[in-house]
């Protein structure tokens, strides 16, 4: 029997890489970066995949140079009031997981709008975008809510998960990673304990469905064990 695909997610990786190559700005890089975004919700209505979580922004993101955050947040806000109204017609929920309280007041007036504006129909897809966000910080929060809200000094994995980013979502079944590295860099760390990894030496902007299909074509060709022997 084929596995389902039930999540999928991203950690789009090489914008600025592509855009050193091709001798433009690191801007421009991440404009494109946005495009095949898009591309990629349109690849998850298409096969049925019920969320999807795109790795948008980092907690060390924030480290980068003023300028680069700055056009990164620009950038978001624009992706967001641009492709909003495309997601309302799709029946896209949106979701934000991380730390958005370190954005401009701006970004997260137009978060909060967007996920408001998407939330009133049943979902075609869940669309998760990460942002400001990191795999230790999440555990960390998540840590200090149960601490606070149970006054305990113990708890089990399930406390934890209970207040985790992701606690209304599934755990990703496939993390893909685009850019040439192979690490998961601080991105669903609890999450990904069981999911299956994909690394494709292609940079974010030169993704297509083709390269999304074939990824996805690898993870059911592996057997999910869990843990358990094999039989």
């Amino acid at each position: 029997m084929k596995q389902s695909l039930n999540h999928v997610s991203i950690i789009m990786d090489g914008n600025n890489r592509w855009a050193k190559n091709k001798g433009i700005s690191s801007r421009e890089g991440h404009k494109e970066g946005v495009k095949k975004a898009r591309l990629a919700v349109e690849f998850a209505l298409e096969n049925n995949i019920n969320y999807l979580t795109l790795f948008a922004f980092s907690t060390e993101n924030w480290l980068r140079d003023t300028a680069e955050v700055n056009d990164l947040i620009s950038l978001l806000f624009d992706a967001l009031e641009q492709q909003t109204p495309k997601l309302i017609e799709e029946k896209v929920k949106l979701n934000f997981i991380g730390d958005i309280s370190r954005f401009n007041k701006r970004l997260i007036d137009r978060i909060k709008k967007s996920t408001q504006e998407t939330e009133n129909y049943c979902p075609q897809l869940n669309l998760i975008i990460a942002a400001s966000y990191g795999g230790k910080w999440d555990i960390i929060n998540s840590i200090n809510k149960t601490i606070s809200e149970n006054k305990i000094k113990e708890f089990s994995e399930n406390d934890l998960e209970k207040n985790l980013e992701t606690k209304e979502f599934p755990e990703p079944d496939l993390i893909i990673r685009s850019g040439g590295e192979k690490r998961l860099s601080n991105f669903y760390l609890w999450q990904s304990s069981y999911s299956e990894l994909y690394f494709s030496d292609k940079f974010w902007p030169d993704f297509d469905k083709q390269d999304l299909k074939v990824a996805c074509e690898d993870y059911f060709k592996r057997k999910r064990k869990f843990g358990a022997k094999s039989g």
